[in-house]
C-alpha cells in the first residue's frame, strides 16, 4: 500500500492530556482541522475506540484514515503511537509529555494499523448507530456476522491494546464466544461459489484472524474445530450459499398478547415526535425520523394522548420497556410506559391541557430509563447551521451509499477522496444481498 501523508497537530493542554488532531482535507484558507472532539458533534457522528492510554475518535461523515486522539497515559500509548501515526508523531508526544503546555505540527503517515483501526472503530459504531429502518429501506446488519468481524479486526489491531482491563474494545475472545452460531454460515459463505469475489477475500481474511485469535486465547469447541478443518481444506464446497438463507432476518414481528384497545374520542391534535437515537439502545426502535407519532383525543371533558413508535424487527417483547416523555407547552415533562404490540410500541395516558390553551404545543420523545443521557439539542449548531435531524439524515445517506457500494470495489480515483472505512464490512455486504424486502 502506498503511504498517504497528512498534517497532524500535537499539543499538550493545561490538564496534562496530549491531544492529536488531523487535517481534514483543505478549504479556501488551507487545511481544515478535524473537529472530532467538538461538543457540537452528536454521539452518533463519532466512531470511538478505547486504546491503551488513549481514546481515538473518527468523525464518521468526514473521516480519514487517521483518528484524533486524547492521550492520558503516554507511557502506555507509546506502544502503538509509532505504528498508528509514524515516528514523528510518537516523538512529538514523548517530547510534550514532560514539557510545558504547547504544541507542534508534524507529518504523519496513514499506516496499515490506521486502516485496521478505522474499520474496527466503524464496526463498533455500526453495532450501536447503524440506522436500520423498514420505512427508510435500510436493512439491519446481522449481529453475528458483525460481531465475528469485530473479533477479527480486534485481533488484527492487537498493538492498540495492552493487558489492562480498562479497554472495553479489546474483546476478541468474548466476541467469538458470543457469536459462535454465525461461524458455520460464514464458512459456508466463504466456501461456496459467489459473484462477490472481494467478499470472498475478506471472508477468508476474517476467518483466518478468528482462528488465530481463538488459538492465541485458548478457545476451543466444535465450531472452531470445523473452522480449522475448513481452513486446512480451502476450496469451493460445491453448493451455492445464498446470504439470504444463511443470514435470514426475523420474519415479521412477534404478536403481543391481548387485543388493541379501540381508539374512540374526538381527535383534537396529532403529530410526530422526536426519534433521538441517543436515548435508547440499538435494536429497540426503527430509525426512521417519523417513527414516533402521537394523537390527542377528547373523551367528553377528559383529554388523552396516545403514542405509537415503530419497533425495530429485533425489539424485545419482554423485559426492559421504553417510555414516552411528553411535554405540553412549557409544563413539566411527564412519562408514560410503552408496551410492545405487533410492530409498534404503544401507550396512552390522560393529558392535562390548560383550559386557556386552544392550540397546545405537544412535544413527544422516547427513551429507555436508566440508559437515556437526556435529549439532544434540536436546534442549529455549528457554522453550517446543521441540526441533529440533518445529521441523522446524513447518517442515513451514508448507510445507503455504503450498501449500494457493497457489491462493487471502490472507484480507482477514489483514493484521493477516501471516505471513512471505505471497504464494506461483511455485515454490510450480507445486508446488501438480502434487502429485497426493504
Amino acid at each position: 500500500m502506498t503511504p498517504t501523508y497528512t498534517g497532524v497537530h500535537v499539543r499538550r493542554d493545561a490538564d496534562g492530556a496530549i491531544r492529536i488532531t488531523t487535517d481534514r482535507g483543505s478549504g479556501p484558507g488551507g487545511p481544515v482541522p478535524d473537529r472530532a472532539g467538538d461538543a457540537a458533534d452528536p454521539g452518533f457522528g463519532l466512531a470511538v475506540l478505547d486504546a491503551a492510554g488513549a481514546v481515538l475518535t473518527w468523525p464518521v461523515l468526514h473521516g480519514s484514515g487517521l483518528p484524533s486522539a486524547e492521550v492520558h497515559d503516554t507511557r502506555r500509548a507509546q506502544q502503538w503511537l509509532w505504528a498508528l501515526y509514524g515516528e514523528s508523531v510518537a516523538a512529538a508526544v514523548q517530547d510534550l509529555a514532560s514539557g510545558e503546555q504547547g504544541g507542534v505540527r508534524v507529518t504523519a503517515g496513514v499506516t496499515a494499523l490506521a486502516d485496521g483501526a478505522a474499520r474496527l472503530a466503524f464496526g463498533h459504531w455500526a453495532a450501536r448507530w447503524w440506522p436500520a429502518s423498514y420505512t427508510d429501506g435500510i436493512p439491519a446488519l446481522d449481529p453475528g456476522v458483525l460481531g465475528l468481524e469485530l473479533a477479527a479486526l480486534t485481533h488484527r489491531c492487537h498493538q492498540l491494546f495492552d493487558d489492562r482491563s480498562d479497554q472495553p474494545d479489546d474483546c476478541a475472545a468474548e466476541l467469538i464466544q458470543e457469536h459462535l452460531a454465525a461461524l458455520d454460515p460464514l464458512i459456508q459463505w466463504w466456501r461456496a461459489p459467489s459473484p462477490h469475489r472481494d467478499a470472498g477475500r475478506r471472508l477468508g481474511d476474517v476467518l483466518r484472524l478468528i482462528d488465530d485469535a481463538a488459538d492465541s486465547t485458548g478457545l476451543d469447541g466444535p465450531e472452531l474445530r470445523r473452522l480449522r478443518s475448513a481452513l486446512d481444506r480451502p476450496g469451493p464446497a460445491g453448493a451455492t450459499a445464498d446470504p439470504t438463507a444463511l443470514f435470514a432476518r426475523p420474519d415479521g414481528y412477534a404478536l403481543a398478547a391481548g387485543e388493541k384497545p379501540a381508539a374512540g374520542g374526538r381527535v383534537i391534535a396529532r403529530g410526530s415526535g422526536v426519534n433521538d437515537w441517543r436515548r435508547y439502545p440499538p435494536g429497540f426502535v426503527d430509525a426512521a425520523e417519523d417513527a414516533v407519532s402521537w394523537t390527542a383525543r377528547a373523551l367528553g371533558a377528559r383529554r388523552r394522548i396516545e403514542v405509537e413508535v415503530l419497533a425495530h424487527a429485533a425489539a424485545p417483547d419482554g423485559g426492559a420497556s421504553l417510555v414516552a416523555e411528553i411535554q405540553v407547552d412549557d409544563g413539566r415533562p411527564d412519562r408514560i410506559p410503552l408496551a410492545r404490540r405487533d410492530e409498534v410500541w404503544e401507550g396512552r395516558a390522560g393529558l392535562d391541557l390548560p383550559a386557556e390553551s386552544t392550540e397546545p404545543t405537544v412535544e413527544v420523545g422516547i427513551l429507555l430509563p436508566g440508559f437515556d443521557p437526556g435529549p439532544g439539542p434540536e436546534h442549529p449548531a455549528g457554522p453550517d447551521g446543521a441540526t441533529d435531524r440533518a445529521r441523522r439524515d446524513a447518517i442515513r445517506a451514508l448507510a445507503r451509499h455504503r450498501l449500494a457500494a457493497a457489491d462493487r470495489p471502490p472507484a480507482h480515483d477514489a483514493a484521493r477522496h477516501r471516505p471513512f472505512a471505505p471497504e464494506p464490512l461483511l455485515a454490510e455486504t450480507a445486508a446488501a444481498a438480502t434487502d429485497e424486502d426493504y
